[in-house]
């Protein structure tokens, strides 16, 4: 199934979100330390983390540390505001991950340049629009993907 990575992330909404959105489609969720906020934060719960017991996470203290987890053969498509290809225009296989930066500053350029350019994903947008919510670009990038697969095994 489908997998998403949050590097670094800052606010516990948009996890919590995240979180519910990977217990309710099957995808594994990997953060990536460090977070800026504690996993048994108040607004976390909120959100998403009386889902945490259906969600399947994994946390790394590093970006190397998950990459030796994830092993070379997933594919790796980050979601960038700097992306040159429409995420509706790449195909999605069913073990590929979605990697996403920071809310306030998104993926560092060391790990955009270790990507290739086809995958270095954008949702379009008006022009002078900053980015979408994270969690909403979450969501709009698994449903792509599992849309892709012909919804298996969802009602």
């Amino acid at each position: 199934m489908f997998q998403i990575a949050l590097y670094e992330p800052e606010i516990p909404p948009n996890t919590g979100n995240i979180m519910r959105l990977c217990a309710n489609t099957g995808c594994t969720l990997h953060l990536i330390h460090p977070l800026g906020f504690q996993l048994d934060e108040k607004k976390l719960k909120r959100a998403g983390m009386d889902y945490r017991d259906m969600a399947n996470v994994k946390e790394h203290d590093t970006y190397q540390q998950f990459l030796d987890y994830i092993g070379k053969s997933t594919r790796i498509f980050a979601l960038t505001t700097k992306g040159s290809q429409t995420y509706s225009d790449a195909s999605f296989d069913s073990a590929d991950l979605f990697l996403f930066g920071p809310e306030t500053r998104g993926l560092p350029d060391t790990i955009l340049n270790d990507l290739p350019e086809n995958h270095k994903l954008r949702l379009p947008m008006l022009a002078d629009s900053r980015s979408l919510n994270l969690s909403n670009t979450a969501a709009i990038m698994v449903y792509e993907a599992l849309r892709q697969q012909n919804f298996v095994n969802m009602l």
